[in-house]
């Protein structure tokens, strides 16, 4: 579950890294030096906005394994990673994709998927939840990231992000010039001084973080499917029912906020609207609901 927590925080990230270095080459100067040219700003804010969506997911899986410290499984070291590469095998080959990245990481139990391409994945569990769990509910838990894969969730997630980046780039720019015109007040000067560039900033970064309502929403209606997808996988919801039914008995780990959106379960977060997953509740009833 450290998915999602990397994903947002490394978009926003990228978002004011951008801003600040299209703003040091003149491109802001250029969108107000005649008042606000709207049609521009639309263009621009459409370019950085599924630009710095795209860059967070191209390095989404290497920010993964340096924020959980995973282990790539190269050549199994004992019968557990030999189980493990030959379980997602298995799964991969059923859901017609081809074998991600198998890893290990120390931690509490949990499990992710993250990855640009759904041919070069990676799925990662705890040591954990390899501890805690029988076979068959890890079995179930690796089904249920091979299907996030699958149903392409990080690439679709990209899409949503880049939309609302967008807008949030759109709207701080809009903000920006009404604070700077509204400072300046009486002043000739057209250009736009420091209070555009401390606006836009400090709106960009709010804006953001409450667009990652939008997209934590997403992610929590495209856990159902991943669960569907996971008793699809192995024939029957039960062991995925088991899986969620013992998460919901421990304390799972949450994984940093870019990994989350594709992990197993989630801590209760800041404010339910930004938590990447359902209740367990809710995820055991659909699943019991598509066994009756």
């Amino acid at each position: 579950m450290k998915r999602i927590f990397l994903f947002l925080a490394t978009n926003i990230a990228v978002m004011v890294v951008l801003s600040i270095v299209l703003s040091l080459l003149g491109v802001d100067r250029f969108l107000t030096s005649a008042g606000l040219n709207m049609p521009m700003l639309m263009v621009f804010s459409i370019v950085v906005g599924f630009t710095g969506s795209i860059i967070s997911l191209l390095i989404s899986k290497p920010m993964a394994k340096w924020s959980t410290g995973a282990r790539t499984i190269e050549a199994p070291a004992n019968s557990t990673e030999f189980w493990l590469l030959d379980v997602v095998g298995k799964l991969a080959q059923r859901a017609g994709i081809a074998m991600p990245e198998v890893a290990v990481y120390d931690g509490e139990p949990n499990a992710f998927a993250t990855g640009a391409f759904k041919n070069s994945a990676l799925v990662a569990v705890s040591t954990g939840l390899l501890q805690g769990m029988t076979k068959d509910e890890v079995e179930a838990v690796l089904a249920h990231e091979v299907s996030h894969v699958a149903n392409g969730d990080m690439v679709t997630m990209t899409l949503i992000q880049g939309v609302v980046n967008t807008f949030v780039v759109f709207l701080s720019r809009v903000v920006g010039y009404a604070v700077d015109r509204s400072l300046s007040r009486g002043d000739n000067n057209s250009g736009t001084g420091i209070g555009y560039f401390a606006a836009v900033m400090v709106s960009q970064i709010v804006f953001g973080i409450g667009a990652s309502i939008i997209v934590a929403w997403f992610s929590r209606h495209r856990e159902f499917r991943a669960d569907a997808g996971a008793a699809k996988l192995l024939g029957t919801p039960q062991p995925m029912i088991n899986a969620l039914a013992r998460l919901g008995g421990v304390q799972a780990e949450s994984l940093p906020q870019s990994i989350a959106a594709l992990g197993i379960n989630d801590k209760p977060g800041f404010m339910e609207l930004f938590s990447s997953h359902p209740p367990i509740e809710q995820r055991i009833a659909a699943l019991r609901g598509r066994a009756a």
